[in-house]
C-alpha cells in the first residue's frame, strides 16, 4: 500500500494495512474440529499447516513443556478441547518452538469469536527481537518465583466452574478454559497413581469440601501425580476456601506444588534410618530385634493361615579362637565375609537372615519344611567349610533346624531351635541337626 499522510487514511484502508502486517490469520470451526490458515508468513509458514484439526492446533500452540519443544504427555491432551473454547475476545503470548532453533520464538495470539462463538478468528504475530528479550527476562523472574507451583486454578462449587487456570510448566499466562469443575475432577483423576485415585475423588468431592472447609480454611496433602512428561512425581495438593461472608458461597483456590526433590530426599533419609534401626551395623544382615520379629511373623502365618516355615540357627565353630589368635579386627572381617555368604544363600531361598548375637545367626525360611531347610543348611555348611577366609584360612559352622507348627509358642520354637544347634556342637561340630 502506498504511504499516505495520516489524515488521508480511512476505514477502507484497514483490510489492506492489516493483511500487509499480520503474520498469520486462521479461521477455526470448533464444532467440526477444523481450521484453515488464510495467510501464513515468517515462522508460521512452516510451523502451521494450511488446514487440519483444531484440537491438534491447540496442542501445538501451547501444550508443550516450558522452553522446550517437548510435547506434553498424551494424558493432558484431554484438556485441549476445553482450553480452545472462547466466550469472548482473548489474547495471550505463546512460545513457538521451531526444530532448527535453540530457543523458542515469542508470538502474540489474539482470538475473535464470531458466528455465535462456534467459529473463531486467530491472529498471530511474531514479536521482534527486543520484545522477545524483554519477555524472556520477565518470564525468568516469574519462573524463579513460581517454579515450584505446577498448577493453580479458581473454583466455584455453586456454579460448577473453573477459572484463572495456570499451568506453570506450559505457560506463565492464565489458560483460557470453559471447563466445569465436575468434569475437571474426572479428567485429572487419571493423573494419579491407581491406589491414590479414590482418595483424590473423596477429598475433591464438592460435598466434602463444603462440609470440611470453613471460610479461609486451607488444607493440603502429599501424593504422587503424573507430570507433563508422563512421570510420577511427589506433589502437594492444596485447597483453600475463599474468605467470604456470604452464606452458601463456596469458592476455592486449588494449587499443585512440586515437592518431588524434597520428598525424595526425605524418603532416602527415612530409608537410611530405617535400615539403621533394623540392620546389624557390622554384618548388614538384620539385627536381633528384626530377625526376632520376622520369626514371630512366620509363626503367626503358620498358626493363622497354615503357612509352612522353618528356621535355622548357625553358629561359627571355635570363633573365640579366631579373636584370641588373630585379633578382633580379623574376627570382624571374618563375620562380614561369612554374612555375605549367608545373604546370598537367603536371597536364593526366599529366606530372611539376621544376626542373633556374637557369632550366632538365625535364618527364617518361608514356605519350606524342615527336610528342605536341612538340605539347604547342609549345602551352606559345605560352602562355608570350603571358603578360604583371609588370615584364618578355613572355619566351620554348626547348624540347628526346626519346623514351626501351629501349636508352637515363640519361646517353645526357639528353645527347640537352640537345642538343635547345640546338639550339632556336642556331636562334633560342623554338622546339621533337625529337631
Amino acid at each position: 500500500m502506498a504511504v499516505k499522510e495520516l489524515n488521508d487514511y480511512n476505514i477502507n484502508d484497514v483490510p489492506e494495512l492489516f493483511l500487509e502486517n499480520v503474520d498469520s490469520v486462521i479461521v477455526v470451526d470448533s464444532k467440526t474440529d477444523t481450521y484453515r490458515a488464510l495467510t501464513r508468513r515468517g515462522i508460521f509458514e512452516k510451523y502451521i499447516e494450511e488446514s487440519g484439526s483444531y484440537h491438534d492446533l491447540i496442542v501445538k500452540l501451547w501444550f508443550h513443556i516450558g522452553d522446550t519443544n517437548k510435547e506434553v504427555t498424551e494424558d493432558y491432551h484431554a484438556f485441549a478441547d476445553s482450553t480452545g473454547d472462547f466466550d469472548g475476545k482473548y489474547s495471550r503470548r505463546i512460545k513457538i518452538h521451531l526444530d532448527d532453533s535453540e530457543h523458542p520464538r515469542i508470538a502474540q495470539m489474539t482470538v475473535y469469536p464470531f458466528d455465535d462463538n462456534q467459529k473463531y478468528l486467530f491472529i498471530l504475530d511474531e514479536l521482534d527481537e527486543e520484545e522477545m528479550l524483554q519477555e524472556a527476562h520477565t518470564t525468568k523472574k516469574i519462573s524463579t518465583i513460581q517454579s515450584s507451583y505446577l498448577f493453580s486454578m479458581y473454583i466455584d462449587l455453586v456454579q460448577d466452574t473453573t477459572s484463572s487456570i495456570n499451568i506453570t510448566e506450559i505457560s506463565d499466562n492464565v489458560v483460557n478454559s470453559q471447563l466445569k469443575y465436575s468434569d475437571w475432577r474426572m479428567m485429572i483423576v487419571n493423573m494419579f497413581m491407581p491406589e491414590d485415585q479414590e482418595q483424590f475423588l473423596r477429598r475433591t468431592d464438592p460435598e466434602y469440601l463444603k462440609k470440611n472447609f470453613a471460610p479461609g480454611k486451607t488444607s493440603s496433602y502429599d501424593v504422587m501425580m503424573r507430570n507433563l512428561e508422563g512421570k510420577f512425581i511427589w506433589v502437594k495438593l492444596t485447597f483453600s476456601r475463599a474468605q467470604t461472608f456470604v452464606e452458601g458461597d463456596y469458592r476455592f483456590v486449588f494449587m499443585v506444588q512440586d515437592i518431588d526433590e524434597n520428598s525424595q530426599e526425605t524418603l532416602s533419609a527415612l530409608k537410611k534410618y530405617e535400615e539403621l534401626a533394623i540392620k546389624d551395623p557390622l554384618t548388614t544382615v538384620y539385627n536381633h530385634g528384626e530377625i526376632e520379629t520376622q520369626m514371630h511373623n512366620a509363626l503367626t502365618s503358620c498358626q493363622t493361615n497354615g503357612d509352612v516355615a522353618s528356621v535355622m540357627m548357625i553358629d561359627l565353630d571355635l570363633f573365640k579362637d579366631v579373636n584370641d589368635t588373630y585379633g578382633h579386627s580379623v574376627g570382624d572381617t571374618t563375620l562380614k565375609l561369612f554374612s555375605g555368604l549367608l545373604k546370598e544363600m537367603a536371597a536364593t531361598n526366599n529366606s530372611i537372615a539376621g544376626r542373633w548375637g556374637g557369632e550366632e545367626f538365625v535364618v527364617v525360611c518361608l514356605g519350606k519344611n524342615s527336610n528342605e531347610v536341612s538340605e539347604i543348611a547342609e549345602n551352606f555348611r559345605k560352602e562355608v567349610e570350603a571358603y578360604e577366609f583371609p588370615d584364618i584360612g578355613h572355619i566351620t559352622c554348626s547348624i540347628g533346624v526346626t519346623e514351626l507348627t501351629k501349636d508352637d509358642t515363640f519361646d517353645g520354637a526357639f528353645d527347640r531351635l537352640d537345642k538343635a544347634m547345640y546338639m550339632s556342637k556336642e556331636n562334633g561340630r560342623n554338622q546339621v541337626t533337625i529337631l
